[in-house]
């Protein structure tokens, strides 16, 4: 197979890449993440996605083909992969799901391609299948904070697979512009905001749990949550509201094509997830204006929050440790500020589009070129 060339208006090397996501359905930080990086690759390569859900494949705007995706082992998907690595001459594969890994890695070695797998949470390698897909089948891997890396290292990972820290990009001129459209007229003078996939992963029912707790100590009653996202967990978390008396100002959303409104309009944004990389939608709410409340138990969120600096860090599993944080930043506007000021300095200065699309292309590159 021919290897990627240069480009000669940029310079760089033209590479023709393939993404994979193969989620049944829903809308998460992965897929945000996906979509972000193949706008950011396509002003200067050729990029294309091969995806199972619909509703995923209609919102990123590369060329694209839907697949099976039926288990870790499809032979019919590793076919088709295998075909249009061959038709469009693809020089590497970017699995960003973990059921992907092996497909895209089998497919790669078949045809001559490459395969760099995508992690944005962490993972440990704890059983020797995982030790043998992350040693003997990725070409590189791509991690959006150093302690993932540093926890796939210590779990086994050997030193000579290429693991690069990518931190995702932010595109804050587009979410400023469409932080601008209205939202439905909402009974609360202060919004606390929380965005994700409602699974049980991602700790929202702790975050319900410690909004209860606030407002049965006597919260001011125009504070509402909004929590913003589709998933499994959603009737349990309406249920769980209403039995702790708090359905009234806890607005479950559903999966919002533009959030950022919501965000924008919002004073504090909580990521009580117990595994979390470095969050989009963390990002996102703390380029809005936000001050952030978040757990530290996730893969890397210490790289970019300093404690009382630009957000509060908490134990996101302990629902009182939230609401305490919480109560605080109500409790103390000049606080609030601060911290949100510092928030959204710090997104602006390590999250850009171009650093991302910029370290990504290098990876790439020095994968297609100099591989292991």
């Amino acid at each position: 197979m021919k290897r990627c060339f240069l480009n000669t208006f940029t310079h760089d090397a033209y590479m023709n890449i393939l993404f994979l996501n193969s989620a049944r359905r829903g809308w998460g930080g992965n897929e945000k993440w996906l979509k972000m990086a193949a706008a950011g690759l396509q002003e200067n390569h050729n990029v294309m996605l091969a995806y199972r859900d619909p509703d995923i494949g209609k919102r990123i705007a590369v060329r694209k083909f839907r697949l099976p995706f039926r288990h870790e082992l499809d032979a019919a998907t590793v076919a088709r992969l295998m075909e249009l690595i061959r038709t469009h001459r693809i020089d590497i594969l970017v699995p960003t799901k973990q059921k992907e890994y092996v497909l895209a890695a089998i497919a790669a070695r078949l045809t001559g391609s490459r395969c760099v797998f995508r992690l944005g949470i962490t993972r440990k390698l704890d059983t020797p299948l995982k030790r043998l897909i992350y040693n003997r089948l990725a070409d590189g891997i791509i991690v959006n904070a150093r302690r993932i890396k540093s926890t796939l290292r210590a779990s086994g990972l050997k030193d000579n697979v290429n693991v690069r820290v990518v931190y995702n990009g932010i595109d804050t001129e587009n979410i400023a512009h469409l932080a601008q459209a209205a939202i439905p007229e909402l009974p609360f003078d202060t919004l606390i905001t929380a965005m994700g996939e409602l699974s049980p992963r991602k700790g929202f029912d702790r975050l319900i749990d410690a909004f209860a707790r606030l407002a049965h100590r006597g919260m001011n009653s125009s504070t509402g949550l909004v929590i913003i996202g589709e998933g499994n967990m959603k009737e349990t978390l309406r249920k769980q509201a209403a039995a702790l008396g708090i359905d009234s100002r806890v607005v479950l959303t559903g999966f919002l094509e533009n959030p950022y409104p919501y965000l924008a309009a919002s004073s504090i944004f909580v990521m009580p997830s117990a595994n979390e990389g470095i969050s989009n939608a963390l990002l996102e709410a703390a380029t809005l204006g936000n001050a952030i409340v978040t757990g530290t138990s996730g893969g890397g969120i210490t790289e970019v929050i300093r404690n009382r600096e630009n957000g509060l860090l908490v134990d996101a599993e302990n629902p009182e440790d939230i609401a305490v944080n919480i109560s605080l930043l109500l409790d103390s506007p000049v606080l609030r500020r601060q911290i949100a000021g510092n928030g959204q300095k710090t997104v602006g200065e390590l999250f850009s589009m171009k650093a991302m699309t910029h370290e990504l292309t290098d990876f790439f590159s020095s994968i297609v070129n100099h591989p292991a």
